[in-house]
């Protein structure tokens, strides 16, 4: 890992990290923008969710708004640490969508206009980084070129397999009976 991926990484999660510790002391502070997510998100998860999964939801914007922000600890975290960083990036792009999709940039003040810009940008930020594979191949990568070399070993294995059989019918062919 590079210092300097270190370094990006730990500088982007920071903001998620203490968005989302503010959001779990204090919800009430977050209830504005909860809301909305709230109303947006809920109703599709319910539906989707089994039972025992949807007593676990948050029923208030407050629950939501310290859900929303101990998902971002976490993603931050894992992002910063390194530790599952781009299942932590995905976390916390996870937790950006729904507030971009609520905010209306055609309604809101100049003020909303320019959050709505922010959060796109840090929404481009955690997306790149779940995707960054440090230069390592993908998993998909490593899978189709796993599939490849099968396959090829396969047509080798089935062309020896056939001169050989084409070897033998030669001499049994030459053979005096």
């Amino acid at each position: 890992m590079s210092l300097l991926r270190f370094a990006a990484r730990s500088l982007l999660a920071s903001h998620f990290v203490i968005n989302g510790v503010n959001a779990v002391r204090k919800p009430e502070d977050y209830l504005d923008a909860a809301q909305p997510v709230m109303d947006l998100v809920s109703p599709p998860l319910h539906t989707v969710l089994p039972d025992q999964a949807n007593e676990l939801l948050p029923t208030d914007a407050a629950g939501w708004a310290r859900l929303c922000g101990a998902a971002q600890v976490i993603g931050g975290l894992s992002l910063a640490t390194g530790v599952g960083r781009r299942f932590g990036a995905a976390l916390l792009a996870s937790t950006m969508l729904p507030q971009i999709l609520t905010n209306n940039p055609l309604k809101g003040s100049s003020a909303e206009r320019t959050q709505l810009g922010a959060d796109v940008a840090l929404l481009g930020g955690v997306v790149l980084a779940a995707l960054d594979t440090e230069g390592q191949p993908s998993l998909a990568w490593k899978l189709r070129a796993q599939r490849q070399l099968a396959s090829k070993q396969t047509k080798q294995t089935k062309s020896h397999n056939r001169a050989k059989a084409k070897a033998a019918r030669k001499q049994l062919a030459s053979t005096p009976s």
